[in-house]
């Protein structure tokens, strides 16, 4: 997708599609019931793995309220997206039961199945037979990492789905952010491990990946755990942005993504720039936090914003202060 060539005088607003039109009208026609969308969508995306992924998991967040994609099995029991979609909108059906279910009755600790263990061995069946059915596809792999979070201390095969995964589609930007939820230590692992494996990952990507920015990624769900549990009071937190480390790893990113980085956008570069900027503006280097601003605009995202007050007029905030 190209990058946008003109700053907007609006203010900014949260798309979740980042710009995709095609994909915006495609969930808006199911939720009025019309799969047809979806699927010339899905047929026209082909073998691009990056932008299939994020179109696919955002169908199913739309697909997810709705019968729509069992309308479309129904319609074409032979056609591979459909069972693909059905896979990733099971998950993300999960995922809402779970979190309605902590609402109302609080978080499980992650030793114990966030959900009803025959619901998740359902779901990671239909997964399995999407994989079966699309060998090629990596994004059931995607699902399936996503779903391995919520098996009480991750499911038994979560390092075999990641192999599975890589071999289809090495260096799948949702399959490593999810790897990174995995690791944390709001799940199954620590603040250490998640680090590590960030850091190792954003080491052995090309030039010019956007997974060069795992490190911030790992620094924002740091930070969001640790407020969470100790409050924004907690020890050392006032240094958590400007440490040496993370600074660091800021002008790794910069050098190894953005310094390299062409004018097509991956697909889901923008969450990735919010990421990157977001970091840059609370380690204070605002001269490179001008230089990704250029190149993201005016386009936010909740995540990590919401991290660190309300999103929008801080994102706000910063775009005045850098100019924008």
């Amino acid at each position: 997708m190209a990058r946008a060539s003109r700053r907007r005088t609006t203010a900014p607003q949260f798309d979740p599609t980042y710009g995709d039109r095609e994909l915006a009208t495609a969930r808006q026609d199911l939720i009025v019931g019309r799969w047809q969308g979806a699927r010339d969508l899905l047929r026209d995306t082909g073998r691009d793995w990056d932008r299939r992924t994020h179109r696919l998991r955002l169908l199913a967040d739309t697909a997810a309220s709705a019968r729509t994609v069992e309308t479309w099995q129904m319609a074409e029991p032979n056609n591979p997206d459909a069972l693909v979609l059905r896979a990733e909108t099971e998950v993300q059906r999960v995922f809402s039961a779970v979190a309605e279910s902590n609402n109302q009755n609080g978080t499980p600790p992650p030793t114990q199945d966030a959900f009803d263990r025959r619901e998740l061995d359902r779901v990671a069946r239909i997964c399995l037979q999407a994989s079966e059915r699309h060998p090629a596809d990596p994004v059931p792999w995607v699902s399936l990492m996503t779903l391995a979070r919520l098996y009480g201390q991750g499911h038994p095969h979560v390092w075999h789905w990641w192999r599975e995964l890589q071999a289809r589609d090495q260096f799948n930007r949702e399959g490593h952010h999810q790897v990174l939820r995995h690791l944390s230590a709001r799940w199954h692992g620590s603040h250490g491990e998640m680090y590590n494996f960030a850091r190792d990952s954003a080491a052995f990507v090309p030039p010019g990946s956007p997974l060069a920015a795992l490190t911030q990624a790992a620094r924002a769900e740091h930070y969001r755990q640790r407020t969470q549990a100790e409050g924004e009071s907690a020890v050392g937190l006032t240094y958590h942005w400007t440490h040496e480390v993370a600074v660091q790893a800021l002008g790794t990113t910069m050098r190894q993504w953005i310094g390299h980085r062409s004018g097509i956008e991956y697909a889901q570069d923008v969450a990735d720039l919010n990421l990157l900027l977001h970091g840059l503006v609370f380690a204070g280097l605002l001269t490179e936090a001008k230089e990704v601003f250029a190149q993201l605009g005016d386009r936010p995202t909740r995540v990590p914003w919401a991290y660190c007050g309300d999103p929008m007029p801080l994102f706000q905030h910063w775009r005045t202060q850098l100019g924008g």
